[in-house]
């Protein structure tokens, strides 16, 4: 994109050095409503839906590429509160959050489908670690995917993370309607293809 310095020196939205926010996000936002992540947020569909239906959680973009931050960013509505948007890599997501975030989105993250690379997951221990110190004692992950290999390897590493799973869907679009979806989901689900969800909770819910 040719205006893509203009548009990120520009925007609102994108908050530069938030590690000055750890732990106090919510005097950011100005309140203490839930806050809920976006790891790898893509140009923003998701999120942005998820704000402006949501006024009361208050949202956070997490995206490390520029090109895809400047995509998002002219489509966010004037005025939207609840919503900033972070361009940081995940790896150093306990610098930015500390206990403190009610729910985490892990949506169509990149599978890493080499053996050698399945750290690199945001599913893996490495990550599933950091975000262990950042959520709440009620906190939650919800993840999406297209990719098979990567969704049964997360539902083992959450199990073994000793996150409890529920909702596990291995075709989401026949077991749920009006959904907000991402980019890729609308893509992926018109060719047929299933979307595979979990939702990994930190404690257990109790009946």
């Amino acid at each position: 994109m040719k205006n893509k310095k203009e548009i990120l020196d520009s925007s609102s939205y994108l908050l530069a050095n938030p590690e000055r926010y750890c732990g106090k996000w919510n005097s950011f936002f100005g309140n203490d409503n839930p806050i809920y992540i976006e790891i790898g947020m893509g140009k923003g569909k998701f999120i942005i839906e998820n704000a402006l239906l949501y006024p009361n959680i208050n949202f956070i973009g997490i995206e490390k590429f520029d090109n895809v931050l400047s995509r998002c960013l002219p489509h966010i509505p004037e005025g939207v509160s609840n919503l900033c948007i972070l361009r940081m890599d995940a790896l150093a997501i306990n610098e930015v959050f500390s206990k403190e975030v009610s729910r985490i989105y892990l949506n169509f993250s990149d599978p890493w489908p080499k053996a050698r690379h399945h750290l690199r997951r945001l599913s893996s221990k490495i990550f599933l670690d950091k975000y262990g110190s950042i959520l709440l004692s009620t906190g939650e992950i919800y993840m999406r995917t297209d990719n098979r290999d990567l969704y049964i390897y997360s539902l083992e590493s959450f199990s073994q993370h000793g996150f409890y799973l529920s909702d596990i869907s291995f075709d989401l679009h026949k077991d749920r309607e009006n959904l907000i979806t991402t980019e890729y989901e609308d893509k992926f689900s018109s060719l047929g293809l299933p979307i595979y969800s979990v939702v990994a909770r930190v404690r257990k819910m109790s009946k």
